[in-house]
């Protein structure tokens, strides 16, 4: 079974559809209520149902996640009947084996309802129409390569006592997302410092995005929050918010991280820990998402919904 532990938790939707042949005399009778064994379709729909919310006991590596909602709806036609299933879920992992499943199984059940007297009866095939809520419904369409800058909070490792590992974590899942990193340097635990460097990547290089890691803590020296706030214009609660709500549920003492994040300018900011899990949990929940900002901050998400109101406009005018 495939590790999702460190996917962050979204709303999941899956459509599938079965379809199924049958002589026309077949659709006749379950339009009459002439099936012998009683009517199929909300016999089939109960176990469509039931298959859903059972697909991991069917298929292996399939994981055991809470349903909320499943539908089911037929089309009946002169010699086919499809079957369409939706499911919905707010998990770590799809939910197109769920819908596949209760598609394919509510098709199996009229097969079986409906054999005794229509051996000509086939499923046609069973296929998924639309899944939304994974990682890629969220990975941000821009027109541009991203530009970033890391800064490694700490006075043990910018005096070359400690090594860094957090910093590189951080460069290396960038890359991953095709951002480039124009500057990623280790900075003591000094406001000053902190203030100067932050600055220079926003104001002088003009990065979409500054991501540091240390100096959140409670430690006498960890500074890095205040020295943000000095920066930052516009607060980004959320996204603070969001990291320490994912952390919480994996380690205890995320509640006493005090990151935070915020825009300067046109670009954002967020500080993470200094640990190495405390900056893959972070990573795990920013990215892909927070590079959506980019566009956000440069109006282009609003263009669009200008442009997709005058669209709708003129349809309306043409009718």
């Amino acid at each position: 079974m495939r590790d999702i532990s460190r996917k962050v938790t979204t709303f999941r939707t899956a459509v599938a559809r079965a379809t199924l042949k049958v002589s026309p005399d077949t659709i006749v009778r379950i339009r009459n209520n002439d099936v012998p064994k009683g009517d199929p379709l909300p016999v089939a729909k109960v176990a469509a149902i039931q298959a859903a919310k059972n697909t991991s006991q069917i298929i292996p590596y399939c994981h055991q996640i809470a349903l909320e909602f499943v539908g089911v709806e037929y089309l009946l036609e002169k010699d086919t009947i499809s079957i369409e299933t939706t499911v919905k879920a707010t998990e770590r992992t799809g939910v197109e084996m769920e819908a596949l499943t209760a598609a394919s199984v509510a098709a199996l059940t009229i097969y079986d309802m409906c054999k005794m007297f229509d051996e000509s009866a086939e499923i046609e095939k069973v296929t998924l129409v639309k899944k939304t809520g994974g990682k890629s419904d969220f990975k941000p369409k821009g027109d541009r390569k991203a530009k970033a800058a890391v800064y490694v909070m700490s006075d043990r490792i910018s005096a070359g006592t400690a090594k860094d590992q957090s910093g590189q974590i951080i460069v290396d899942r960038l890359g991953v997302h095709n951002v480039e990193v124009v500057e990623f340097r280790t900075i003591p635990d000094e406001e000053a410092e902190i203030v100067e460097s932050v600055r220079h990547s926003v104001d002088e290089l003009k990065v979409d995005l500054v991501i540091t890691t240390g100096g959140t803590g409670l430690g006498p020296r960890d500074s890095t929050p205040e020295s943000l706030s000095r920066l930052i214009d516009k607060p980004l609660p959320g996204v603070s918010e969001a990291l320490r709500a994912y952390g919480q549920d994996r380690n205890p003492y995320a509640m006493l991280s005090r990151a935070n994040a915020g825009l300067r300018k046109q670009s954002v900011i967020v500080s993470l820990p200094g640990s190495k899990g405390g900056v893959e949990d972070g990573l795990d929940v920013l990215l892909p998402a927070i590079l959506h900002a980019i566009p956000m901050v440069e109006g282009k998400c609003h263009d669009k919904q200008k442009q997709a109101a005058k669209a709708a406009i003129h349809v309306g005018e043409d009718k």
